[in-house]
């Protein structure tokens, strides 16, 4: 789904705005339990290309346009991006594109992506707390999310300083 996503992307998409695509978030790490939702990051050129050139293309393909903040709705308004949904022909969610400049904190999201794969026994602790918290707020997304924080934002940390000792 994530080729096949990117392969429209890279064809439809101008190329002087789009840089580079990446797959992430749960389902970019084989064997973790995740939503049957592909997360893609595009590095893009410009929001305000993006804005003017990406959106109308996107929205006349059916996708859903959002200005969203990265974390929370206390980030700076400068931190913010373009975020689509896709969803298939029965309304469900199918993919979340996030489009950001070359400088935003979202692809540090690579380095969590990058260490679990390197790092199978951390997958699996990571699988174990998200079954646990899916149990414990089974229908709170908010709460769900801040729980895995306390292991994401540490092994963020720590995978960044292992993949940057490595250059």
């Amino acid at each position: 789904m994530f080729d096949n996503e990117a392969e429209f992307l890279l064809c439809t998409l101008p190329g002087s705005i789009v840089l580079r695509i990446e797959h992430f978030g749960s389902t970019a790490i084989p064997g973790l339990s995740a939503k049957p939702i592909i997360d893609i990051l595009v590095e893009v050129s410009s929001l305000e290309e993006t804005k003017e050139q990406i959106v109308p293309l996107l929205e006349s393909e059916g996708y859903e346009y959002f200005w969203r903040p990265p974390f929370n709705e206390t980030s700076k308004p400068e931190e913010y991006y373009a975020w689509f949904i896709k969803r298939n022909t029965r309304g469900k969610r199918t993919h979340h594109i996030h489009m950001v400049e070359a400088d935003s904190k979202l692809w540090d999201r690579l380095y969590f992506r990058d260490y679990l794969k390197e790092f199978p026994e951390k997958t699996g602790r990571y699988q174990e707390l998200k079954h646990s918290l899916s149990k414990k707020y089974p229908n709170n997304r908010i709460a769900y999310t801040e729980g895995k924080a306390d292991f994401i934002v540490p092994l963020t940390e720590k995978a960044r300083q292992y993949y940057d000792s490595k250059e």
